[in-house]
């Protein structure tokens, strides 16, 4: 099945946006890069969720994180669908991405993003609810698969972005329901002898029945 792993370069392709034709690789630039794609223009819980995200523009622009979307129609009808976003999320002012037009489906094939069991009218398989999170080096750094009947959570989408922005630079990795400002777990590769110099605000080690300190929790590191 077409689709693309985690690590593997993001394609560099070229598409028809509601904004005019743009190249991915350039559009999210030095940055980190968001793509949601959608089953179709007006439908329901798409219009919800391109409404809440144009809504939290503002936290992912603070993260260095470029948004498109990406439906299953033409740029006409993509345009007419922006009106209906706006109204119905009660959104002034120019729409704060733009909107990749699929409408042969020809990019939902090649990242594996069809939905085997929701179908159109036509009897043609939708577009999953897909999201990639792609990185500075353009490489994959994550990917989430939602059925055509279950919206999306942007506020777990932000916490992943947390994760992968602070895990990316420093040597830990972040626990279960993890949130910015948690503690975060040491990785298995750091030695003990590095904890002072890696992890200036102490490491605490979880004693367990196996006597394996593997468990090494620390206050979340600075970025900066």
């Amino acid at each position: 099945m077409p689709g693309i792993s985690l690590g593997e370069t993001f394609p560099n392709f070229e598409a028809e946006s509601s904004i005019g034709p743009l190249k991915i690789h350039e559009y999210f630039g030095e940055g980190w890069g968001l793509l949601c794609s959608h089953p179709a223009d007006y439908t329901p819980v798409c219009t919800t969720e391109l409404g809440y995200l144009a809504k939290i523009i503002p936290e992912l622009t603070k993260r260095n994180v470029k948004v498109l979307g990406l439906s299953c129609n033409d740029i006409d009808s993509h345009h007419g669908w922006i009106k209906d976003i706006q109204a119905a999320n009660a959104l002034e002012g120019a729409f704060p991405y733009p909107i990749i037009a699929d409408p042969k489906r020809d990019l939902a094939v090649k990242l594996g993003m069809l939905d085997p069991v929701e179908k159109d009218a036509a009897g043609i398989p939708l577009t999953a609810r897909a999201v990639f999170i792609v990185g500075p080096d353009k490489k994959l750094k994550l990917s989430i698969l939602y059925p055509a009947t279950t919206g999306r959570n942007f506020d777990e989408i932000l916490r992943v972005i947390d994760s992968l922005q602070l895990t990316a630079y420093k040597k830990v990795a972040t626990p279960a329901n993890w949130k910015q400002g948690g503690n975060c777990m040491v990785i298995p590769s750091v030695k003990p002898e590095e904890h002072a110099t890696l992890f200036p605000k102490g490491v605490t080690v979880q004693e367990v029945p196996s006597g394996k300190g593997y468990l090494r929790f620390t206050p979340q590191p600075d970025l900066s």
